[in-house]
């Protein structure tokens, strides 16, 4: 199984070169395409890296830096042996959102989506692909990452982010948990995942959201996933601070990602 990370905040790798860099995440999972970034450098980053095609999206949630590329995926990439590719996401992914007044949310309408793709709206888990699952809405019994206001039934209303989803992976080691931005929670997600793939959870990929946590806070994190885990590639939304006290506190287990990191596992 191997992870190429498209888009991130930052470039990880050397070559090959004029990778770009932007606010988001994206990356491809086996033959999943998990998120599609902000804009265009996840699409332009596919390129260089060898990404030929894919056999379905997942989108991790409805904010912008996670499925401003869907279209441009799904018009290049067409149809996938005359047949459309599905897009799976959950059925909040559609509806409005802000952040201190600004909107965050997808910018694209169901409509536009459906004139490219088969849409396949889940709450619960589904195997997408071949031993990868799409684990839909996750049970919050420890802390989540809730940011913004989301527009239900004409009311705005806090946004729990209920639409956040990670991608699981059963391999020969454990569990390969891909995150976008893991709003659920680090600790809910890994523990769902394993109720759902009756597995422990190895290696994590992604964005953890660690961002809006307190140092006290990240570095308990960082020594529950040290007894748990064989590596951690934080990236997007960990932010500077927490990733440095990852660093500190998983040592080896703890890797830089960004756009152009390649993961085999």
């Amino acid at each position: 199984m191997q992870v190429k990370v498209l888009a991130d905040n930052s470039v990880a790798a050397l070559r090959p070169k004029k990778l770009l860099a932007e606010w988001g995440f994206s990356a491809i999972v086996g033959d999943v395409l998990f998120d599609t970034g902000q804009n265009l450098a996840a699409i332009h980053n596919s390129r260089l890296l060898g990404v030929e095609d894919f056999s379905c999206i997942v989108l991790s949630h409805g904010h912008y830096d996670h499925t401003g590329g869907l279209t441009s995926f799904l018009e290049f990439y067409g149809n996938n042996g005359g047949r459309r590719k599905k897009v799976y996401l959950h059925p909040d992914a559609w509806l409005p959102r802000v952040y201190r007044d600004t909107p965050i949310g997808m910018p694209w309408q169901r409509e536009e989506i459906e004139g490219l793709a088969e849409v396949v709206e889940h709450r619960e888990p589904v195997e997408v692909s071949g031993n990868i699952v799409a684990l839909g809405e996750i049970p919050r019994k420890k802390k989540d990452m809730r940011i913004g206001k989301i527009k239900r039934n004409g009311v705005w209303e806090e946004d729990a982010i209920y639409d956040d989803q990670s991608l699981a992976v059963k391999t020969e080691g454990g569990i390969l948990l891909v995150l976008g931005c893991c709003h659920s929670g680090l600790e809910n997600t890994v523990n769902y995942a394993e109720e759902v793939c009756g597995d422990e959870v190895r290696y994590i990929v992604g964005g953890t959201h660690l961002v809006g946590m307190k140092d006290d806070e990240v570095r308990e994190i960082a020594r529950w996933l040290d007894r748990k885990v064989e590596l951690v590639a934080a990236c997007h939304c960990t932010g500077f601070r927490a990733e440095a006290i990852l660093h500190s506190e998983l040592g080896e287990k703890f890797s830089f990602a960004g756009a152009g990191s390649v993961f085999d596992f």
